[in-house]
């Protein structure tokens, strides 16, 4: 019984101690976003105690590239089920290429690249001419079919990245009229965390197949959001851009916790296309207070 009573009251200091970081959570991430002239939403969870915060976190927000992660699920998964080969050889085509991020519009019509390939330019280097060949070969509706049937509610590409004709291979969602308003794609800042959760934990596709997708996002080149100031630590991220959104979903590996966080700073007054944009920045900055305050003491938690 002494044991029993000592474990009950153990845990509700636990239970009060994390009610109490979250109240210095919200308090720190408050002061941080007041008067910024814009819309902030996120979600974040600590991987390894289930500690988590969230701000909107399930409102639907604008995706910008963040949705090729959906994509890049779908082409794991159509390999997986023999749909699809990551040999399978892709043209670069006049049609698919859009501005924006990405190298192949430098390339020559015609010249084919390895499924393989085609998807770690699209992560790595947010191509969008990248997205759209594979679009092309797995389709919108198939990758909202999957993201369905992962339970997930809002996370819906609606049509392959704009060319100058206009939009092209629009899906069943993005037809709908009420759908336009989202651009590429839609989703929730929690519905992005699940996923990490699925990748972190091996549960996506399959083991081998969650660990190969985060390796592919830890070669992901912008760091203008999360982990901005961060040195020496792993980050397994997708960042999303538009006029006035910037967007970030990532797990961060620190030292106190594997922190997955999905960050969405949309009507930013100001179109600015630096690394430093101000949703840019206050991405970073909020990213640091969640790692900070949903981490465990250093040194407690490993990678």
């Amino acid at each position: 019984m002494r044991q029993l009573l000592c474990l009950f009251i153990g845990s509700l200091f636990c239970l009060t101690i994390h009610a109490a970081d979250t109240s210095k959570l919200s308090q720190r991430i408050a002061y941080k976003i007041a008067g910024f002239p814009g819309k902030v939403s996120l979600f974040a969870e600590n991987l390894q105690t289930g500690a988590s915060y969230g701000l909107l976190a399930n409102e639907p927000v604008r995706t910008a590239s963040t949705i090729k992660l959906a994509v890049m699920i779908e082409c794991f998964a159509e390999t997986g089920e023999g749909k699809l080969k990551w040999t399978e050889p892709l043209a670069v085509s006049a049609e698919n290429k859009v501005s924006g991020s990405g190298v192949l519009t430098e390339f020559s019509d015609g010249v084919q690249l390895p499924v393989r390939d085609v998807m770690h330019l699209m992560i790595v280097v947010s191509d969008n001419t990248a997205a759209n060949m594979l679009l092309d070969r797995v389709t919108g509706n198939a990758v909202n079919a999957r993201m369905a049937g992962l339970g997930l509610r809002q996370t819906r590409i609606m049509r392959k990245i704009l060319g100058d004709a206009g939009p092209k291979g629009i899906t069943v969602e993005g037809a709908k009229p009420e759908n336009r308003k989202w651009g590429i794609g839609r989703s929730s800042p929690r519905e992005m965390v699940e996923i990490l959760e699925k990748l972190y934990h091996g549960d996506l596709i399959s083991q081998n197949a969650s660990a190969e997708m985060l390796a592919v996002m830890k070669r992901q080149q912008d760091h203008s959001g999360i982990g901005r100031d961060l040195n020496d630590v792993t980050i397994a991220s997708k960042s999303g851009a538009l006029d006035r959104l910037r967007s970030d979903v990532g797990i961060v590996y620190s030292e106190r916790g594997p922190i997955a966080m999905a960050i969405t700073v949309d009507d930013i007054p100001e179109v600015n296309w630096t690394a430093d944009n101000p949703g840019s920045l206050l991405i970073s900055a909020v990213s640091d207070i969640l790692i900070d305050e949903l981490g465990v003491a250093k040194g407690a938690a490993g990678k």
